[in-house]
């Protein structure tokens, strides 16, 4: 859509490829678009391999004349370079030989993150150091979804918007599911839970769309799921019953890399304590409300929205969102100029030694700490004498384990913000609300 939108008339060639096609459906794939650039009512030969295909195209841009930059635009390109298509062989040929030298320019997409930047951005063979812009789309973030739900003339609550986006997150093919004049929840239950809605069993072609062996990829994404604080990379192979090696690497690598999970380091601990998390609204969302339900079965989510579950599960939903929201929480503390690390800490208790457990703290070069605690309410949040208690044993117990020296300030971050009363006076430092995490 922005590559449609930012050249318009001026790409001379496109192409898209075919999920799952044989090498021969991906030619002849070619020679249908060929035979579109070229505005022709007759297809001509379908190529027998790569390199002859992208003579063709050579062929083709030579015969354009135009005063600009001559565009091809292949879309979905980790689909077309399948491990025996010579894709690559070809692609990088007519790159080195011809392209790059004739004033072309070749933009290239691919919804599978892990591969383009595995074959591509990282390739060592004829592509190496080739790439000369790189533009990582991610998920729209709260204000931007707010503003994508304005361009489509629709007026949700902000509380309303973080429903959604605590359900599908900010991916704009989701979102264009959402209708106006519907409540979040009233599209929560069209596009989730009814038998034929878009996300109802959007999680099986998700996966298989990215990558090969889903199966394996979405054990992990289900074991990360089962422990909300995140799990180890041992705790993973336990859980997801698979081996220790290079293959598990490759695979966190990829999921993060695609967006799904997070690794969070745990403050001032070794690199093999650090948290995997599952972040992807979605899959979130999906493993824990609708995999269970049988195909034919109509959920009622303005009845399970109103369950513990829920309340329990959206609290970390919630936790989920701001931690995606760093800057924006940064901003909102005024020390977005300010250099900073953000974690998580976690000291198993032992014996009488009370364990404590931080979800985000930011770690500040001005010689602070912010420790936050997040509550997800659906009302002003009050803090009762034994909230605060825990606080401080929280902030007690981080400073004792860790022995820091730096000021410890405890941030709060609610959705409608913090009754002031005498157990939070003089407790919480800094107080967030969802406002501030709508804005950049």
């Amino acid at each position: 859509y922005l590559v449609r939108n930012y050249f318009g008339e001026k790409i001379d060639f496109e192409m898209v490829g075919i999920k799952d096609g044989k090498k021969e459906h991906q030619l002849r794939n070619f020679a249908y678009s060929l035979r579109d650039a070229k505005k022709s009512t007759e297809l001509g030969a379908v190529p027998n391999d790569w390199l002859e295909a992208f003579y063709m195209l050579k062929e083709h841009l030579d015969s354009l004349q135009v005063d600009r930059k001559k565009v091809v635009f292949i879309d979905e390109l980790p689909w077309l370079a399948t491990a025996k298509s010579d894709f690559l062989v070809g692609f990088s040929y007519f790159w080195n030989s011809y392209a790059s030298k004739n004033n072309i320019l070749i933009v290239i997409c691919g919804s599978a993150t892990a591969w383009m930047i595995k074959k591509i951005i990282n390739n060592k063979g004829g592509l190496h150091n080739r790439v000369t812009r790189k533009l990582l789309l991610l998920p729209f973030n709260l204000e931007e979804t707010e503003a994508y739900f304005l361009a489509r003339n629709i007026a949700f609550s902000r509380y309303q918007i973080l429903q959604l986006y605590m359900t599908m997150g900010g991916v704009p093919h989701y979102l264009d599911q959402v209708e106006g004049g519907k409540s979040a929840i009233q599209n929560i239950d069209a596009i989730c839970f009814h038998p034929q809605g878009f996300l109802r069993t959007e999680f099986e072609n998700l996966y298989s769309s990215l990558f090969n062996n889903p199966e394996r990829y979405e054990a992990i994404i289900t074991a990360i799921s089962s422990k909300w604080v995140g799990l180890s990379r041992i705790d993973i192979i336990q859980s997801a019953k698979i081996k220790d090696g290079g293959g598990l690497s490759t695979i966190l690598q990829e999921l993060e890399q695609s967006g799904f999970i997070t690794s969070y380091p745990s403050y001032n601990k070794k690199k093999k304590e650090t948290l995997y998390r599952l972040t992807d609204n979605y899959s979130l969302f999906y493993l824990k409300f609708i995999k269970n339900l049988s195909p034919n079965e109509e959920g009622e989510w303005i009845n399970l929205s109103q369950t513990q579950t829920w309340k329990s599960w959206s609290a970390y939903a919630f936790e989920n969102i701001c931690l995606k929201h760093i800057m924006e929480i940064k901003h909102a503390l005024g020390v977005a100029g300010v250099y900073t690390e953000a974690s998580t800490y976690y000291h198993q208790g032992e014996g009488e030694k009370r364990g404590v457990q931080i979800d985000l703290l930011i770690d500040r070069n001005d010689h602070v700490i912010n420790l936050f605690e997040i509550k997800f309410y659906n009302a002003p949040f009050t803090l009762t004498k034994a909230e605060a208690k825990a606080l401080r044993e929280k902030v007690a117990l981080f400073q004792s384990y860790t022995q820091t020296k730096k000021q410890i300030f405890l941030s709060l971050i609610t959705t409608f913000g913090l009754l002031p009363n005498a157990h939070s006076l003089g407790l919480v430092q800094q107080e967030l609300t969802l406002e501030d995490l709508f804005n950049s």
